[in-house]
């Protein structure tokens, strides 16, 4: 019964590991950095693709394979822009391919 104890507290141990954010000044410290397969790059480099919700408004989208970013499409005055681009739940562009530095649409 004892190695089931052990084995169990060292998995939540390791599970509890993926929590800490690093050291400070460490690489996960800066939110700005995508830490996914392609390497680490500041999210401004990366090519969003648009997706279309349920109720036809458009939304900013990169999935880089491990993470992903999605934030609202907006127009200047902060409404949501639904440009009918594609019908709803729909993806288009290049938002999968973030060494793509094609035009997103």
């Amino acid at each position: 019964m004892n190695i089931v104890k052990t084995i169990a507290l060292g998995s939540a141990g390791l599970l509890m590991a993926g929590c800490v954010s690093g050291f400070e000044g460490g690489p996960r410290d800066d939110k700005t950095v995508d830490a996914g397969f392609r390497g680490n790059k500041d999210l401004s480099q990366l090519q969003a693709g648009i997706w279309v919700d349920p109720t036809g408004c458009d939304h900013w989208i990169i999935d880089d394979g491990i993470e992903g970013y999605l934030s609202a499409r907006l127009d200047p005055e902060g409404k949501p822009v639904c440009s009918g681009v594609a019908p709803p739940n729909t993806a288009i562009g290049p938002f999968k391919g973030a060494d793509d530095v094609s035009d997103p649409l």
